[in-house]
C-alpha cells in the first residue's frame, strides 16, 4: 500500500473520531521516520476554543514527542486543507511536507484562497501534495453537514409542534 494512502487513512480515522463527538470531521497525523508520532482531530466545540484544530493539536503532540518546537523531517497528513492559523503554525514548526485530502475553497490557505505554506517571503516553505484520498475526505465532510442540516430541521419541526400544542 502506498504510504500516502496508509497515513491518510490514519488521518481519516481521526476525522471520524471528531464526527462521533459532533465536531466537524477533520483529522490529522504527523509522521516522522515512517511512524505516526502525533494524531489530532477537531475539538473546537468540545474544548470551547478556536485553537483546537486537528493540526494544532497534532503539532503540540509532535513537539512534545520530539522535545523540540522544530518538526524538521516530519510530514503532516490532514483530511482538509489547513486554514490560515494552521498553515501559519505549520510554517512556524518547520514541517517538511504536508499531504492534503480535500481542498477548502472557503478557508483554505494551502492553495485555495492563498498558499501560506509556500510563500517565498517566509524563511521556510513546505513541500505540498494535495488530493490524496480526496473523495473519501470530502465525503466525510459532506455527510457530516447533511446530517447536521437534518438534525436542525428535526429540531425546528419539534419546536413548531411544541408551539402548536400550546
Amino acid at each position: 500500500m502506498d504510504k500516502n494512502i496508509k497515513f491518510m487513512k490514519a488521518a481519516i480515522a481521526q476525522a471520524k473520531k471528531a464526527a462521533l463527538i459532533g465536531e466537524v470531521p477533520i483529522g490529522c497525523v504527523i509522521v516522522y521516520d515512517n511512524r505516526i508520532i502525533a494524531r489530532g482531530y477537531n475539538k473546537r466545540n468540545t474544548k470551547k476554543t478556536t485553537l483546537a484544530h486537528a493540526e494544532i493539536l497534532a503539532i503540540e503532540k509532535a513537539t512534545k514527542y520530539l522535545n523540540d518546537w522544530r518538526l524538521e523531517g516530519c510530514t503532516m497528513y490532514v483530511t482538509l486543507e489547513p486554514c490560515q492559523m494552521c498553515a501559519g503554525a505549520i510554517v512556524q514548526s518547520r514541517m517538511d511536507r504536508v499531504i492534503i485530502g480535500a481542498m477548502n475553497p472557503k478557508a483554505g490557505c494551502a492553495g485555495s484562497i492563498l498558499n501560506l505554506l509556500q510563500m517565498e517571503e517566509f524563511n521556510h516553505q513546505v513541500v505540498l501534495e494535495t488530493g490524496v484520498m480526496q473523495e473519501e475526505c470530502a465525503k466525510l465532510l459532506q455527510d457530516f453537514f447533511i446530517m447536521l442540516r437534518e438534525q436542525k430541521k428535526i429540531e425546528k419541526e419539534k419546536k413548531k409542534e411544541e408551539y402548536d400544542e400550546d
